[in-house]
Formats: structure tokens, sequence, C-alpha cells
């Protein structure tokens, strides 16, 4: 048996990458006709046409899907294999990290991991976006560097993941809410408030209705939200009760009154998530490194429940 020719794996990357000959073939510094016999090659060899003719382009077959992200992954790995080591010196590392996370993260977190990664690393920025989904598309695309949060069903099955903390959701009100007085919180006393849901899309069932309706109990949710931050100052302003994880949202709840559910919800497992393309990249440990620390001290500051601040 002929052995494969593995600059064959390059191009079949860039190809299903593009999903256009015209453009794979500027990638590849080729010109049309022999990006178009490459990918005939490729045919051949693969033993499937990968991009077919749909209207005026071109569209992957399934094979071609399967393909895209292993033939990227080979192709990254024998490029890491094949460049020269590097010691990390963290005093000359000019780079810029992009970090998707939910609500609550910069707040908690934000300030002591840029004194952190300014301590050491002078030359590093970090740029916090808002995750709007659980979606691993930015981690595949390279416009993510790092994210938190927690693992959903649209979370790539390739996507590198290591439990952060674990959290639990808690009731939160402002101080003088009659929920701040020292009568015992009951189920019953708290279903009867009027709520605040925070959710992405629509009204719906979630966790607390499920926990509430075993009970035989029902909410009243007034309004929704779509973040946290949203919820709380919400509930600051107003009697509407917001029901947030705890260690999420510390350093927003303060000046608030919080309580433990009077009922049993699923912990959450906040996870540190990264694409495995750079799994071993020097500079990109040194940050998972700095986020893990930086949570870890943070919890072990949490404040107790009650009037906090």
């Amino acid at each position: 048996m002929s052995r494969p020719d593995f600059n064959l794996l390059i191009t079949l990357d860039i190809l299903l990458r593009e999903g256009s000959v015209a453009r794979a073939a500027r990638r590849l510094r080729l010109s049309p006709s022999a990006m178009s016999r490459a990918l005939a090659r490729l045919r051949e060899t693969v033993g499937d046409p990968l991009l077919v003719r749909a209207g005026r382009g071109l569209v992957p077959t399934p094979r071609a899907l399967e393909l895209r992200e292993r033939a990227g992954q080979l192709v990254q790995e024998v490029e890491s294999v094949l460049r020269p080591a590097e010691i990390l010196d963290l005093k000359k590392l000019v780079r810029t990290f992009t970090l998707r996370n939910r609500d609550g993260f910069v707040e908690n977190f934000g300030p002591d991991l840029i004194a952190r990664v300014g301590a050491e690393a002078p030359g590093v920025r970090l740029r916090f976006v808002p995750k709007q989904d659980k979606s691993s598309a930015p981690m595949r695309d390279g416009s993510v560097d790092l994210e938190t949060g927690v693992i959903g069903d649209s979370t790539g099955p390739e996507v590198r993941a290591q439990t952060l903390f674990r959290d639990r959701f808690i009731g939160v009100v402002r101080r003088g809410h009659p929920l701040s007085d020292s009568t015992p919180m009951t189920p019953a006393r708290y279903a009867g408030g009027r709520h605040i849901l925070v959710a992405r899309r629509e009204f719906g069932r979630g966790p607390v209705e499920e926990a509430l309706e075993s009970l035989g109990l029902t909410r009243e949710t007034v309004t929704m939200v779509g973040g946290f931050s949203e919820a709380l100052a919400l509930a600051r302003a107003s009697d509407l009760i917001a029901t947030v994880p705890e260690r999420g949202t510390g350093k927003l709840r303060a000046g608030l009154f919080s309580f433990p559910l009077p009922f049993a919800l699923p912990e959450l497992t906040i996870s540190l998530l990264w694409h495995p393309r750079l799994d071993a990249d020097p500079a990109h440990r040194w940050l998972r490194a700095c986020v893990r620390e930086v949570c870890s001290g943070q919890l072990a500051e949490q404040p107790t429940l009650g009037n906090e601040g």
C-alpha cells in the first residue's frame, strides 16, 4: 500500500475551512487550476467528493464535515511538533487574551486577575466579552481564548474543561424587605413573593419551578432579564426577589440580603473551557493557572449569607 501524500492534509484543512476552491487557492498561493487538481487528488484519496456544487457555491459532504475538525487538529499538532520549543518569558510576553464569561465574573474576579496578570506579564492585556450562549464556535474560530461557565449540550465535544468551583442558587432581596427579617424562611414564604426570572429567551419552567411544583407550590414571576446583574439591580430597587448563583455574584450582592433557598436545587459546576489547539501553548497554560488560582483565592473570601456589605 502506497504512503499517502501528507501535504494533502494541509490542502484538505484549508479547503474545508474556506469551502471555496478560489479562496483556498489564494490562501495556499496556488492557481485555481492547481487547486482544482489538488481537490481531485483529495477526492480520489479520501473516496468522497468532499465539496459539491450547490447553486453558485460549494457545500461540504457529511464526510467533509466529519474530517474538518480532525484535519485542523492534525495540522496544528504537526506544526507544533516542527516548531522549536520556546521558553516562556512572561516579562517579554506581548499578547491579548479574550475571555468570554457570564455577568458577575468580571465584577468578582476581574480586578484580582488583571492585577495578577499585570504583575507577572506587563505586556499582556485581557479582553472580557459577554457570554450570550454556550456555543463553542468562538473558541473554534479563535475569537475567544478562554471561557468560564457551565458545560451545556451545545459545548463542543472536543473542548477541554477543568472545574473551577461549584456554586449554588440563593435568594436575594433588598435590605428591609419582608423576607429579610428573622422569621424562618420556608418554601411558602419564598414562593409567596414576586420574582425575577433570569433567562435568555422566554418565560418558562426552570429548576426553581420544578422544585416548587414538587412541593405543591408555584411562584409569581413578574419580569424577565437576561443576566444576574440586572436581576440584582431590580431587587435592590424594589420588593422583587432575585434567585442567583452565590459565588458568581458575591460582589454584586453588596448591600443586599441573601438567604439560602428553603428547598433543594442541583449545584452548578463552573468550569474553565478552552479549545484543544491551545492546550500546550505555554502562555495559555500560564493564563489558565492564573484564572484557577484567582478563583480559588476569591472563594476563600466569600461573605456569609445575610446582610452583606
